[in-house]
């Protein structure tokens, strides 16, 4: 009894290899696989690098967030916190709480050097913004041994830049809840010195916030000893949630909580549709580049039919016939994903050099950190996304190897030697 080949012999990835290596009368052929490898490659560098940048957006915007904001903001429906130390002295023994800060917040019109801009004025305690190493670990250390010393603010470098200062200068600040007199309201306007200046590298904030001691926050804006909320962070920030109980039982009934994902569900929700949608339409560069190998295979079927003939001829099963060419296609499949993959891995690596180069050439800014709100561009490689990737792409290219197999297989070796 004669004993079954094993699947995927050495002699049919002899003959599959040989078909990849058209003769010069087949050329055509060798182009169109050619392009379905190069269309793989690009499909999956493609997809790896656009899915990178998305989670490095994500990444980038959610430390830079949370490293500013707190993952919980406890604030009171009388608008102030009066008692704050205790508050924060009970939030601060929950377990599973890692920091709660008091802090006073406000809007301002920030006068400096002939220009005026709106600001946001954050009021912390000097030891407080020091914690808060996101903003202190851009401070001259001197600046942050000064703060709370006198009347001096520490402003975004963004918004110094527009309004011309440098440290050492003073800056106007204007607030429209001032004193209240018998003709109105009329709005609160004191000079200060800035001490310093801070770069989170978040457009948004460093041309935005300006960092005011929380004793003279409170004299600004007429708030005597009260705060306008408490900051709480928490050990696991994705699972904020389960903390509302034991902090609104801390802060009193009161208080009003909102967590970080109340309060940027839009911006996060958008990155992840955003996320899915690129993917989806991007896995169309791969299914394109698929189609190209179905085409490819065929075409090859047709002018190897007198050689399937022979070869069926000489003993080769149907088995046999379809794997030769399963092997083909998928061999250009797995090079252009293996190619793909190194591509994108590459790129992602050195994704802000390659920006910079092109923003060179070109001379134009391909991401301006005003819009994006990131001064470089973040990419971070998910090996899970990566994962997905390859198996969608060898997924693809396995699948599109099927049918010019298949018919490689019927064919009739007395028809196919008759018009030969």
């Amino acid at each position: 009894m004669a004993k079954p080949s094993a699947p995927f012999s050495g002699f049919e990835w002899l003959v599959a290899g040989r078909y990849l290596r058209a003769r010069r009368q087949e050329s055509f052929i060798s182009v169109i696989s050619g392009f379905s490898l190069v269309g793989i490659a690009l499909g999956v560098a493609t997809l790896i690098i656009v899915m990178s940048v998305m989670n490095g957006f994500r990444a980038e915007l959610l430390g830079r967030i949370l490293g500013l904001n707190g993952h919980i903001i406890v604030q009171s429906v009388t608008g102030s916190i009066p008692d704050y130390d205790a508050t924060v002295g009970r939030i601060r023994q929950i377990p599973g709480i890692t920091g709660a800060t008091p802090f006073i917040e406000g809007q301002v019109l920030v006068n400096g050097q002939g220009a005026s801009f709106g600001a946001l004025v954050r009021g912390l305690a000097p030891d407080d913004l020091k914690r808060l190493t996101t903003v202190s670990s851009t401070i001259n250390p001197d600046v942050l041994a000064r703060f709370g010393t006198d009347d001096s603010v520490i402003v975004g470098a963004r918004l110094a830049e527009r309004l011309g200062l440098a440290p050492g200068m003073t800056v106007t600040l204007l607030s429209p809840n001032g004193d209240v007199t018998p003709f109105g309201s009329t709005p609160r306007i004191k000079t200060y010195r800035v001490a310093g200046t801070f770069n989170i590298g978040m457009s948004e904030y460093d041309q935005t916030y300006i960092f005011m001691p929380l004793k003279e926050a409170q004299l600004f804006f007429g708030l005597g000893d009260a705060v306008q909320g408490i900051e709480v962070m928490v050990a696991q920030p994705d699972n904020v949630a389960s903390w509302h109980f034991p902090v609104q039982r801390a802060a009193g009934p009161e208080a009003r909580l909102v967590d970080w994902q109340q309060m940027n569900s839009s911006l996060f929700g958008a990155l992840n549709v955003e996320r899915n949608v690129m993917f989806l339409i991007l896995t169309l560069i791969i299914l394109v580049a698929a189609l190209n190998i179905i085409s490819g295979l065929i075409m090859l079927v047709k002018d190897k039919g007198g050689d399937i003939a022979i070869l069926r001829t000489m003993g080769a099963s149907k088995g046999a016939v379809m794997r030769v060419f399963f092997i083909a296609g998928a061999f250009i499949g797995t090079t252009g994903t293996v190619l793909g993959v190194l591509i994108g891995i590459v790129f992602c690596a050195n994704i802000e050099r390659i920006r910079q180069f092109l923003s060179n050439i070109t001379g134009t800014t391909l991401f301006d950190p005003t819009i994006y709100f990131l001064s470089q561009m973040p990419a971070k490689i998910d090996p899970y996304d990566v994962i997905a990737v390859i198996a969608m792409a060898l997924s693809l290219s396995f699948l599109a190897t099927l049918y010019p197999s298949w018919r490689a297989a019927r064919l009739d070796p007395v028809e196919a030697l008759r018009y030969e």
